[in-house]
């Protein structure tokens, strides 16, 4: 099983390519989804709350990966299932996350598991060369395939 995690809060293209990796190497995936007051404890500003954004999670699975098997699942750390999970043998992270990884391992050795494989998915980048972000979005500088947006 292939974990990744997010706040997701407006699903765009980078959030796709992750998932996309995950079920590229896995017949199943976990995905650990911010809970609002995570999202919030990390400084994130979100638009949707967690039920709306498990929603729109759940839905864009549904419509651009039929064939995938999927859990998602609340996170209130940083890890979430992922560390207490034995049958978790990979991790997907953006090079953003991709420290992660190694805090992740060295959990799991703690718990006598074994270390998941760390899975880099590069950032996806929006026309003007600047990563996409949802704040990007949220900020009306970019939509959610990463074109810069003209005023």
């Amino acid at each position: 099983m292939t974990a990744l995690g997010g706040t997701f809060d407006i699903i765009h293209v980078g959030h796709l390519s992750l998932i996309k990796k995950a079920t590229s190497i896995s017949e199943k995936i976990i995905i650990g989804l911010s809970s609002d007051s995570f999202a919030a404890k990390n400084g994130k500003t979100i638009t949707n709350n967690f039920q709306q954004r498990l929603q729109n999670l759940d839905k864009i699975i549904h419509e651009k990966f039929p064939d995938c098997s999927f859990e998602i699942a609340k996170l209130d750390d940083e890890f979430g299932p992922a560390v207490i999970e034995g049958e978790v043998d990979a991790l997907v992270v953006s090079d953003e996350t991709s420290q992660k990884g190694a805090i992740l391992n060295a959990l799991r050795k703690k718990r006598n598991l074994v270390p998941v494989e760390i899975i880099i998915v590069p950032m996806k980048l929006a026309s003007d060369g600047d990563r996409i972000s949802s704040s990007r979005i949220r900020n009306s500088e970019i939509d959610s395939s990463g074109n810069v947006l003209v005023d």
